[in-house]
């Protein structure tokens, strides 16, 4: 292993799982992305240009496994529809202790948002990434990032409204 490697799990580890948690919506998932995403840094960190920012490449290979992982479950969604109480309990579980009740809604909202509208709004709102970042991270171009933005608050909006 890289010696360089420990180091990074160890500085970028629980910012990581974190995300992890608010792409997955569950622990479980979250669980499997975290571990998936260091397997594969571990096998590409060859292809790594220490020039630029670690957890911008971090958080690349974590939304592409993401997206991987869905791809391989569409079927089992679609057969399942939606999941049970009891992963929804879990999802909300570890939610972060510093979201309160106010939160909460936001967050159910975010999480029924399409996954391309999630994943721009989770890293852009709750990871600080720009316009910029967002395209390079997520191989798209700046105006589909600023489209992807606009419409995710359009949804939001209406879930939220009164």
């Amino acid at each position: 292993m890289p010696e360089d490697l420990d180091k990074k799990i160890a500085l970028h580890g629980r910012r990581l799982y974190g995300l992890c948690i608010k792409l997955c919506g569950n622990q479980y998932d979250a669980e499997d992305l975290y571990q998936e995403t260091w397997l594969r840094v571990y096998c590409k960190w060859d292809r790594y240009d220490d020039a630029l920012p670690f957890e911008h490449w971090l958080t690349a290979i974590c939304v592409n496994c993401y997206r991987d992982s869905l791809r391989r479950n569409r079927w089992e969604k679609l057969i399942a529809d939606f999941p049970t109480n009891q992963e929804k309990d879990s999802a909300v579980n570890s939610i972060a202790a510093d979201e309160d009740k106010e939160n909460f809604q936001l967050w159910e909202a975010v999480r029924r948002l399409p996954e391309k509208y999630r994943t721009a709004i989770i890293l852009h709102y709750f990871r600080g990434y720009n316009v910029k970042e967002l395209s390079h991270v997520l191989k798209i171009p700046e105006g589909t990032v600023k489209y992807r933005l606009h419409r995710a608050r359009e949804l939001l909006k209406g879930e939220l409204s009164p």
